[in-house]
């Protein structure tokens, strides 16, 4: 049975994608995870499948996933109207130059609501105490987050007791939508500034494989020419920049592994990429609509089940 672990890419509301395809990777029995990482988004959901897998078993983490985005869904006429005008006003930004409010100019409506969703599925007594001397075969868990006022790259590790539901709203709190969140004593920002998602600690766990779930595209087929279009390029090459300088690390020590084996061991690397179309723009990483992140969850599934079945036997 191949070890691997899994790192899920930030990206807002995209990230219903890699909470669907999560569901199939961990149902299937062909292999055992050994570590997941994620950044902002991709936090959420690899934190709710770690606890998922360690409370209940695949199953119970694939529950949690659903629940979370089912729930994370506008479903009020005040949350809807919120959503379109949010979705509306971002897209609008990318034509036009609007004023911009700091979040501390107002109550902070963002980090209360997300934390109050994470403590509705994830029990924060009972995450303190799956830290609390976990036995060697235990999953790892990341979160990266930014250090607003040192620069530092953190990556928050369940091996080190750093998994708290601050520590991943730490991970999630994009500037301007989210305070910069206090965690032991230092102020967080958003994994995209550092992390996304933390990779090459995900060596320590020893993996065969490492499958990395991508919300932002590598690539594009042509150049972008109007404002909305430079701004959603300019945000996937943000997105991608740290994440492409830590899987070339890992392709470095492939080569090494390679050419000189021991102490170096290969980890192939294998990608799921969201791949919608061109209707995901920056400004849908906001949207939460009932139909919108139903139709990621479901294209995750789907696209995780081609991923499973072309992997080599």
């Amino acid at each position: 049975m191949r070890t691997v672990a899994i790192a899920c890419q930030g990206g807002g509301s995209h990230t219903a994608f890699t909470g669907g395809a999560l569901q199939r990777l961990l149902g299937d029995p062909g292999h055992r995870v050994v570590a997941l990482s994620g950044t902002s988004g991709g936090a959420v959901c690899a934190l709710l499948a770690w606890y998922g897998l360690l409370t209940g078993g695949a199953a119970e983490a694939g529950r949690l996933l659903e629940r979370f985005w089912e729930a994370n869904a506008t479903t009020t006429l005040s949350g809807k109207l919120a959503n379109a005008w949010l979705v509306g006003l971002a897209r609008l930004e990318g034509r036009v130059s609007l004023p911009t409010v700091s979040p501390y100019a107002y109550p902070d409506i963002a980090g209360g609501a997300l934390t109050d969703l994470l403590t509705r599925h994830v029990d924060v007594d009972r995450l303190a105490r799956l830290q609390e001397s976990p036995p060697q075969d235990q999953p790892l868990l990341l979160v990266g987050a930014a250090d607003v006022l040192t620069g530092d790259f953190k990556a928050f590790s369940s091996r080190r007791g750093e998994i708290t539901v601050n520590s991943v709203l730490a991970s999630a709190a994009v500037p301007l939508l989210f305070r910069a969140v206090e965690e032991e004593g230092r102020y967080y920002w958003d994994g995209l500034f550092s992390q996304n998602p933390p990779v090459r600690e995900l060596a320590d766990a020893r993996p065969e494989e490492l499958w990395v779930i991508r919300i932002n595209p590598r690539s594009r087929a042509t150049v972008p020419t109007t404002v909305s279009d430079i701004a959603d390029r300019r945000n996937e090459l943000a997105g991608n920049l740290s994440l492409e300088q830590e899987l070339y690390l890992i392709g470095k020590v492939n080569e090494w592994a390679d050419r000189l084996g021991d102490p170096y061991r290969r980890i192939e690397i294998r990608e799921l990429t969201l791949d919608l179309g061109a209707d995901l723009d920056l400004a849908s990483k906001l949207d939460r609509r009932p139909a919108f992140i139903r139709r990621l969850v479901d294209a995750g599934r789907e696209q995780a089940a081609g991923f499973l079945a072309g992997l080599p036997s």
